[in-house]
């Protein structure tokens, strides 16, 4: 049995890299997927390829740090399938950088993504989980969140914070409420991210970490298996990443 299969699901980041792999993979295990992302031309993209393999999307262009935004995407949820079963926090941003450079710039970027973006979006699902008595949350973390690399600093942050996110809702909305609060902790994974790095007193841990990355697709399947649980049970915390990859 899969309890995958009919749920209503909103990835955030779902142009590309994990949301996207996530996105086709949980489409073609019979979920219906709702894409968001700020590359409207991007979803739209994801969102053919999944109806022309016979799943069920449909997709909004959306910025999660502008929380009018999210709740926008929450009501085109519910206009078109009337719940949501599943909130996947996908969209982040990883910069890494040296102290002594101090972009600041950058360390707002990603206090606004990984951070604002995630609060945003369960405050838009909470209200309709909480009536329902039932749902899941699952926020996208990072191994960053649980233990801090050399130009890690800002973004190991977020991800700390993130998982305190996380363990804070499952305290207070699990028992009362019924809805999961899980997060996963994908390692380095081959995607271009690196490419957005402007630091280059951190190529050289970009080029260690590029030599060991694994497929987004493991993390996706990741993702899909803490979907795939009945509502009694919680996945709490999974880290996925490459076997030769050092903390």
């Amino acid at each position: 049995m899969s309890y995958i299969t009919d749920k209503v699901i909103i990835v955030t980041g779902a142009s590309s890299g994990i949301g996207k792999a996530t996105a086709i993979h949980l489409a073609k295990n019979g979920a219906s997927v709702v894409l968001a992302s700020i590359d409207g031309d991007g979803l739209k993209i994801v969102a053919e390829r999944i109806q022309n393999e016979g799943g069920i999307a449909i997709y909004k262009k959306t910025d999660v740090t502008v929380k009018e935004e999210v709740h926008a995407l929450m009501d085109v949820t519910l206009n078109k399938f009337g719940r949501v079963d599943t909130l996947i926090n996908c969209a982040g941003m990883m910069l890494f950088s040296m102290w002594d450079n101090a972009k600041v710039d950058e360390w707002e970027k990603m206090i606004d993504l990984n951070l604002k973006g995630t609060l945003y979006g369960i405050a838009a699902v909470l209200p309709h989980m909480k009536k329902q008595g039932k749902g899941q949350i699952i926020n996208v973390g990072s191994i960053a969140g649980h233990a801090v690399g050399e130009g890690h600093g800002v973004y190991s942050s977020t991800k700390y914070a993130v998982k305190a996110i996380t363990e804070s809702l499952r305290k207070e909305m699990s028992v009362k409420y019924g809805i999961q609060a899980s997060m996963v902790s994908p390692g380095v994974i081959a995607t271009n991210w690196q490419d957005s790095v402007t630091d280059e007193d951190v190529k050289g841990v970009l080029d260690n970490l590029k030599e060991v990355a694994i497929d987004v697709e493991h993390v996706a399947r990741t993702i899909a298996f803490v979907v795939d649980q009945p509502s009694d049970v919680l996945i709490n915390d999974v880290i996925v990443s490459p076997t030769r990859q050092e903390w």
